[in-house]
């Protein structure tokens, strides 16, 4: 496919995710790096600081979790028989819906807390909201719709609408439960099927159950002393209440212009919030714990001429080369040519000349990693006007230890006389009625919002699925997971018959910093599956003892353990706030590291085309089971 038209002039400053770095533009030395790193490092080591509230137990916080977009509307509890139960309406539950209606599959019910469907992109509609992957690889069946995004980097608005055209085309609205929480999902061996019941009373009967329920789906909510005690507004970006602050996600926020408000949180949420923020409120503070590194994004329109390019199979295609570059593998053209494959690709995967030791392996990539992020660093220097706020702004650690985010209007903003940067590397001290606590000082303010952001996606799917899920012989899937997953493909586990869990990181499959192209692969699989099972009239199946065991020491002889490098970050969600040795082999990747993709495609294709069901055990029941 033909390369990307030009992009439009970059923002002012440096660009950090330009190509072709010479590692001999900066001086780098390690002993003074290292020691800066750790400085910082510790700093940041503060007893407590991964604590967070219990919104299942906190009566008080668990109002932040109530849908602000959509009423709830009563209704009297549904008594049902369907196929699939699909728990979760993001992403990765719309399109096994979708492939579970190429199968042929009639009853499909999707259950969500939400009171629509979207995912992360239904709650997620705070100002400025958008991916930061490209649109063109990020929104899935582009080509299948006829659909190119407006922008190289779509809203999340635009995002949320396209799920909702695919949920509409295969007809998975209708049947769905929205505003509604599974409680218990069982496994009822005398029938072969699973009964679900909810929150609501209502009672589902299915024979597949598929858990879609999202890598970033439990929002979280920091616990520091007083919280309780603030008197102002206070909410989660993944709730934005523009009932106090009027506007929407692309409309001046105009009941803030006499208010002072409080920002916490400075990741990939933070970032988009500050200039909306900046641009409406009286004052904004913000509370940074550790700087983002802010590359460029470098958004545009899709241009017209961009339509006339595509070629059969393009999305695809394009997927694949940012894959294949996110891997380290030779290609022709960089199809995306952004920060992604630029910078991430680079550091992960340095360029190696023969013979090269595992210890000068590790200095390569480290200098590269230097260098890139002294770009990152020189970017805030010269945008920020301010030398000392600009100072406070600076990451330093490396690129490896937090996902970087990408942003033009972020830094620029704080050169605005309406915005403070407040350093709070040990965190906020705590809240009183009137506002914000730091180093003693008093930060009076009239709301709060919370940029926190979700519990990591390491979080156990067990955790995230938020349900009791109960298999053969009464054992839970938390029970099972106890000490970590154990499964065939990432895709099913033994004792679960007729469940799926769709693809995720941290569990057996593999990691893609594009998470659109894992869904597509998880939903297609189901779907195939699904669609196999009947036509061989295969009421139930399991995973044999056999393939589990193969398949989970698999993943644990290929395992790395990077905690040594890893210890040396700032804490993160990547290094697991701090503790990076407490992460399990058996929750590593096909492959090992991030996984073998493309590797990890072919396998599960050709066991599809196979159509022998290897590895499983099935059972043709009479048809009046």
């Amino acid at each position: 496919m033909p390369a990307m038209p030009p992009t439009d002039p970059p923002a002012p400053g440096p660009d950090p995710d330009a190509a072709g770095f010479d590692p001999g533009d900066v001086e780098f030395d390690p002993e003074a790096v290292h020691a800066k790193y750790l400085a910082e490092r510790d700093r940041r080591l503060v007893e407590g600081r991964a604590d967070i509230r219990d919104l299942d137990r906190d009566a008080y916080f668990a109002r932040f979790r109530s849908d602000p977009f959509t009423p709830r509307i009563e209704r009297d509890p549904v008594r049902d028989e369907v196929d699939v139960v699909i728990v979760g309406g993001g992403m990765a539950g719309i399109l096994a819906g979708a492939n579970l209606r190429k199968a042929g599959i009639e009853r499909i019910c999707i259950v969500d807390q939400a009171g629509g469907i979207g995912g992360t992109w239904y709650w997620n509609r705070y100002p400025g909201v958008m991916c930061d992957v490209e649109s063109y690889i990020y929104m899935p069946m582009l080509e299948e719709f006829g659909y190119v995004p407006t922008r190289r980097y779509a809203s999340g608005e635009e995002i949320r609408t396209h799920l909702e055209r695919i949920a509409e085309r295969y007809d998975l609205v209708e049947d769905a439960l929205f505003h509604t929480d599974v409680t218990r999902a069982e496994w009822q061996e005398d029938v072969g099927r699973w009964r679900v019941e909810t929150d609501r009373g209502d009672r589902v009967e299915c024979r597949w159950y598929v858990l879609a329920v999202g890598i970033l789906n439990l929002m979280k909510l920091p616990a520091i002393e007083g919280m309780e005690e603030f008197a102002g507004r206070s909410f989660h970006t993944a709730r934005w209440d523009y009932e106090y602050t009027g506007g929407g996600p692309d409309r001046p926020l105009e009941r803030l212009r006499d208010k002072k408000v409080a920002l916490i949180g400075t990741g990939a949420s933070g970032i988009q919030i500050v200039q909306p923020l900046v641009d409406s409120a009286e004052h904004v503070y913000v509370f940074q714990r550790t700087p983002s590194a802010i590359g460029i994004r470098g958004n545009r329109p899709t241009p017209p001429e961009f339509a006339d390019t595509l070629e059969p199979g393009w999305q695809q295609a394009r997927m694949d080369n940012f894959q294949a570059i996110m891997m380290g593998l030779d290609v022709d053209e960089d199809q995306v040519d952004d920060g992604w494959t630029h910078n991430y690709a680079a550091i992960h995967h340095p360029r190696l000349a023969e013979g090269m030791s595992r210890r000068e392996i590790a200095q390569a990539a480290e200098a590269i990693d230097f260098e890139v992020m002294e770009a990152h660093r020189r970017r805030v220097e010269e945008t920020v006007a301010d030398p000392a706020t600009a100072e406070i702004l600076k990451p330093y650690y490396r690129y490896i230890c937090k996902r970087p985010c990408f942003h033009d209007e972020y830094l620029p903003a704080f050169n605005s006389p309406n915005i403070s940067l407040i350093d709070c590397p040990a965190g906020i001290e705590r809240f009183t009625a009137r506002g914000l606590v730091v180093n003693g000082t008093l930060y009076e303010v009239d709301c709060v919002v919370y940029g926190t952001g979700f519990e990591a996606e390491r979080t156990p799917l067990f955790r995230r699925a938020g349900h009791d899920i109960v298999g053969r012989g009464d054992v839970t899937l938390a029970e099972k997971w106890a000490d970590g997953p154990r499964t065939l493909f990432g895709l099913m586990t033994r004792g679960f018959p007729n469940m799926f869990t769709m693809p995720a990181p941290t569990q057996q499959s593999v990691v893609t910093v594009n998470y659109t192209q894992l869904a597509v692969l998880g939903a297609e699989f189901v779907g195939r599956t699904v669609g196999l099972l009947a036509d061989h009239g295969v009421d139930v199946f399991d995973v044999s003892a056999r393939a589990e065991a193969d398949w989970t020491q698999g993943i644990v002889d290929v395992f790395i353990d990077a905690s040594r490098v890893m210890s040396a970050c700032t804490p993160s969600r990547i290094n697991n706030e701090g503790h990076p040795e407490e992460a399990s082999p058996l929750a590593g990747n096909y492959g090992g590291q991030l996984g073998d993709w493309f590797g990890y495609r072919a396998l599960l294709q050709e066991w599809l085309d196979d159509a022998g069901f290897e590895g499983l055990e099935i059972d043709v029941r009479s048809a009046t089971a």
